[in-house]
């Protein structure tokens, strides 16, 4: 096989997974539900090969359960596996905020202040998708500036197994009686305060977290 061929089913695999991976942090994909390897390769336009091996390196970060060749579930939150989360959360997030903040300049201040207007106005409105959307690319700008690829990418397998019933929480409870949070986070930013930036970063993950355990951990 041709090397470029080589290189372009490789990038076919990353895409698959990278966009599954999207659906979970964004809360897209339900918790609880099952999933199709066959329904998922139809929707996406791939043969089946790629979307088994990125389901199977979701069932390595905790996204997914693989029962059988045709049962893949989101496994259901519990309180054991939520107190283990919020738990990595305020250990690992504050870590990258805070190594990303030398590396905040003036362009990247003003992506976040974009993506915390989008919020906004999501929280306004009650658009869920674009809430969890938005609160994604928000986080990420700021994880994704510091040069520690390995906790980012810890980071993002926690997203990706609370991201499916945070969504089911959202639009539950709404979002209108979200606090925001990010704009404290962008002016500790602006000051290089890391001190206020990590308070305002483990407020915002409680904020979030709290409405899950409020839910009683049913989907």
């Amino acid at each position: 096989m041709p090397p470029e061929r080589k290189v372009s089913g490789s990038l076919l695999h990353a895409n698959v997974h990278q966009e599954l991976r999207r659906r979970f942090v964004t809360g897209k994909i339900m918790p609880g539900s099952t999933l199709s390897t066959r329904g998922l390769a139809l929707e996406l336009g791939v043969s089946q090969t790629p979307v088994r091996e990125a389901l199977s390196r979701l069932a390595a970060e905790g996204a997914v359960q693989i029962r059988s060749k045709r049962k893949i579930v989101v496994p259901p939150m519990t309180a054991d596996r939520f107190c283990d989360l919020l738990r990595c959360r305020e250990l690992l997030e504050p870590e990258a905020a805070l190594a990303a903040l030398p590396m905040i300049d003036r362009a990247r201040l003003k992506k976040l202040k974009a993506a915390d207007d989008s919020i906004g106005r999501a929280l306004k409105t009650g658009d869920v998708n674009a809430y969890m959307e938005g609160n994604f690319n928000f986080h990420f700008l700021i994880y994704s500036a510091q040069p520690r690829r390995t906790l980012l990418q810890l980071i993002e397998t926690l997203w990706l197994q609370f991201g499916p019933f945070m969504r089911v929480v959202y639009g539950r409870f709404g979002t209108a009686n979200l606090t925001d949070q990010h704009e404290l986070m962008i002016g500790a930013l602006r000051r290089q305060d890391a001190a206020g930036l990590r308070r305002a970063l483990i407020a915002d993950i409680r904020d979030g977290m709290g409405l899950i355990g409020a839910s009683g951990f049913e989907a």
